[in-house]
């Protein structure tokens, strides 16, 4: 979000500006830093750590001198710190907004002359306008070849190393990146690189979300000196997307293809979270579009993920075991397989499946909950607890780790320990995905209150669960059952995921192994 209000303060991130009404703000520097920080996490409460890490990097500092920004930024918003409106205080932890962030949206009169010198081409009416700005554009942007940085040869080692998809080789690129910085500070394509290496440890190879909060501060940096920028956009909505803050990720997503159409990268990576919203046939749609979809590491196994959720079961499978076969380092195609196949009811060879995906070396926190369910229908709770705890301890951090460490742990949770996690979550929203209300549904069935459990399960859905064959398979949910609310539950992901089905069997661009199907789920599934 380029401009955003909060309460009567309209902020433009772009020019770095606060107006009240007509009156410009004395919000600059460090204090315009700080804000900008808290408008980026919107009403989380962000910590001192995070803030000096954020605002002052390198420099070193502490909550006094942090607290003492605060005040100076209190001071030019004209705020109160007895009754905050825009800033508060949160005891021990740090500071957040008062207020939710709203977008601003500017009629297209209003800013017209300011898109025009951005982006030319969006005004332009006929085919001779577009091509004369496209033209315009290319020579702007490109006048003369780029002057070679003497850091170039450790950038293409960087990125050579970065595109490996393995935890050993993000290490080295992310080294090489570093040292790419030191011998040239101004070298963008190193800063987006080292935003998107950093952000891949938090993703993919269970580091600590602090990594994915300096990718934010990385593609950051970069965004400030230049804010179209399509490949820095696109890293900071991969920071944002390792956060789980789908909203951010989406808006800088779609912003980074908005000036850059061609990157197919980021494509995928917004077709993914299109499919997490429960926008399955639209989320196919655009990954079957890739040009080179050789090019997208986890293209195959969307693609197959997404067959699978809209009830192709056959046509997934063939392809989730091709990718088991083909992709021994990719994580995600080691939990597809051994997982659909659990779902389709083959348990001896889901089990045989995911002992060689864990002797694979991609440890991650969905393998061992897999692994945790198997062992929960083999009656081997002792197992199951340690396969959870094991997903616990490899991301702490995640909440529905915790979770199901503590309901399925050696020793049995207590109502006290169930409330708490239940009202930890109080009035968190889960920031887009369905993960939150599939936890509390957990949460509600411990304590024996079916209805809300069910409620909760409902939740999920609204925010884009899909996955009724899951809820049919697994044990986490077999007391939700026998309940009044699972038949309209299930029916109803049901009716909406036949719809989809209906529109992709429909449409022109369907993948071929679904020819001769029917959108009648008796002819359209296994």
């Amino acid at each position: 979000m380029e401009t955003v209000r909060l309460l009567d303060l309209e902020i433009d991130r772009t020019l770095q500006q606060v107006r009240r009404g007509d009156a410009v703000l004395p919000v600059s520097g460090l204090s315009w830093r700080l804000l900008d920080c808290l408008l980026a996490h919107g009403t989380d409460v962000v910590s001192f750590d995070t803030l000096a890490g954020q605002v002052w990097a390198p420099a070193v500092v502490g909550e006094d001198a942090i607290s003492q920004r605060v005040k100076l930024l209190r001071q030019a918003l004209g705020d109160d710190s007895r009754r905050p409106r825009y800033v508060r205080s949160v005891r021990g932890r740090g500071y957040q907004l008062c207020a939710p962030v709203q977008p601003v949206v500017h009629t297209p009169a209003s800013r017209a002359p300011r898109v025009a010198r951005r982006w030319g081409w969006r005004g332009a009416t006929g085919v001779t306008s577009a091509v004369i700005v496209a033209a315009a554009v290319a020579v702007i942007a490109w006048p003369t070849a780029a002057p070679r940085s003497p850091a170039d040869a450790l950038l293409q080692r960087a990125d050579h190393y970065a595109g490996i998809g393995q935890a050993s080789n993000n290490a080295r690129a992310l080294a090489l990146y570093r040292q790419a910085l030191q011998v040239d500070p101004d070298l963008p394509a190193a800063r987006r690189g080292l935003a998107r290496a950093l952000a891949a440890e938090t993703c993919l190879f269970n580091g600590p979300a602090e990594r994915a909060q300096q990718a934010l501060v990385e593609a950051d940096r970069v965004l400030r000196a230049a804010p179209d920028d399509a490949a820095a956009l696109a890293a900071r909505g991969y920071a944002h997307d390792c956060l789980g803050a789908m909203p951010r990720a989406i808006a800088d997503y779609q912003r980074a293809l908005q000036r850059d159409p061609d990157d197919e990268r980021t494509r995928a990576s917004l077709a993914y979270l299109q499919q997490e919203q429960g926008h399955l046939a639209q989320a196919l749609q655009a990954n079957l579009s890739l040009r080179a979809p050789e090019r997208v590491r986890f293209r195959e196994v969307q693609v197959a993920r997404e067959l699978e959720l809209l009830g192709f079961t056959d046509a997934a499978a063939r392809r989730h075991e091709r990718n088991f076969q083909l992709f021994p380092d990719n994580v995600f195609a080691n939990i597809a397989w051994p997982r659909s196949l659990l779902l389709m009811g083959d348990a001896d060879r889901a089990r045989a499946a995911l002992q060689q995906a864990l002797a694979r070396g991609t440890p991650h926190p969905q393998l061992f909950r897999l692994q945790g369910e198997m062992l929960l229908m083999q009656g081997d709770a002792a197992g199951a607890a340690q396969a959870f705890e094991r997903g616990r301890e490899l991301r702490p951090q995640q909440s529905m780790g915790q979770t199901l460490a503590g309901l399925y742990g050696t020793v049995p949770a207590t109502p006290t320990w169930i409330a708490a996690q239940l009202q930890a979550q109080a009035g968190d929203t889960g920031d887009g995905w369905s993960d939150m209300a599939l936890e509390r549904a957990l949460l509600h069935q411990a304590q024996g209150n079916t209805e809300a459990a069910v409620a909760d399960l409902q939740r999920a859905v609204d925010a884009g669960f899909r996955d009724a064959a899951w809820l049919r398979a697994t044990p986490l949910f077999a007391p939700l059952r026998a309940t009044p609310g699972w038949p309209p539950l299930l029916a109803r992901i049901e009716a909406d995921v036949g719809a989809q089905r209906a529109q992709v069997l429909a449409a022109g661009w369907r993948p071929g192994d679904l020819d001769g199907l029917s959108p009648a789920r008796a002819a359209g599934t296994r």
